[in-house]
């Protein structure tokens, strides 16, 4: 027997190459196409939690470390200007309640339903996407708290993005800005529907089927429209910053910066706004939750930032 043959064990390596190949081809066109294999993803994901959990805690506690290290002086300051705050806030409260119970009484006349409010849940941010591909945040709430795909995500200023995978403990929301992304949008100021679609540029959108003659100007405010079925009518999205015109297109080139700070917020909200999926209707209350508080329900967005509904 060759001294050769002692050493030949097994399938060749182009053989091992061609079988990992095809395996990885058939995983992937499962995962894609039939999601046969998303429990192991989110068993994967459940083991991950703690580890993910304990990064994120240096952070909680640099800010926890700032604001007991401040002295006296920041204190007061920043009391006094907690409470100036709350006294504009609940003056504009007071108009608020009253163009709620006005727009309902209007819509009653018309016939329609009115939601007065939203339920929505404080989520911490674990972790962000470091691909400059993707714009993808971790928060820490999943299905458990009632997170569902599709959820829309909002910061304290605007519209950031949607649930795209829920997990038990975590969820990933993919932002509004992420280049796979598209959001029906409206022109607070006029009305004009179109689409503003991501651009894998953290404070730029675009909105690229508006017309050259198309009523759009510079400092314009975009609202969401409602139309898609996933974001409620009337939350802020972005202001147009860029029209120009294109020779080379039909269309003009439109740009967008988000108002959420998509890139500073440290904490988000998730909105209720329809029954989540497997969700009995009645589940779902006009309330908001904090760390399991009940907290007062969320004004709607300012006048300035919807249409009227008598017009």
């Amino acid at each position: 027997m060759p001294i050769k043959a002692l050493f030949v064990h097994g399938p060749s390596p182009l053989l091992r190459l061609v079988v990992a190949v095809l395996l990885s081809l058939g995983l992937i066109t499962a995962d894609a196409r039939f999601q046969h294999i998303e429990w192991l993803r989110s068993t994967l994901t459940l083991g991950a939690y703690p580890i993910q959990w304990l990064a994120s805690q240096p952070t909680r506690l640099l800010r926890a470390l700032d604001g007991r290290l401040a002295t006296e002086a920041d204190l007061r300051e920043r009391n006094a200007l907690l409470e100036r705050e709350n006294l504009a806030l609940r003056g504009q409260m007071q108009r608020f309640l009253a163009l709620q119970a006005e727009n309902s009484r209007l819509r009653d006349l018309l016939g329609s339903s009115f939601k007065v409010s939203d339920r929505v849940l404080v989520a911490e941010l674990l972790e962000v996407e470091l691909d400059p591909y993707r714009q993808q945040v971790l928060v820490d709430k999943g299905s458990t708290s009632g997170v569902y795909v599709g959820q829309p995500v909002l910061d304290a200023n605007a519209v950031m993005g949607q649930v795209v995978v829920a997990n038990p403990f975590t969820a990933r929301v993919l932002l509004i800005t992420d280049a796979d992304h598209a959001l029906p949008v409206q022109i607070n100021r006029n009305g004009l529907r179109t689409i503003a679609t991501g651009t894998g540029l953290v404070h730029q959108l675009r909105l690229p089927h508006l017309p050259k003659n198309a009523d759009v100007r510079v400092g314009d405010l975009l609202v969401t429209s409602g139309m898609g079925g996933v974001f409620p009518s009337g939350y802020p999205v972005a202001r147009i910053v860029e029209v120009a015109d294109d020779p080379s297109s039909p269309f003009a080139t439109v740009k967008a910066e988000p108002t959420a700070r998509l890139d500073r917020s440290h904490e988000v909200l998730l909105v209720w706004t329809v029954a989540a999926p497997d969700q009995p209707q009645g589940d779902i209350s006009g309330s908001m939750q904090a760390n399991g508080r009940e907290l007062p329900a969320a004004p709607e967005p300012d006048e300035s930032q919807r249409q009227d509904t008598r017009s």
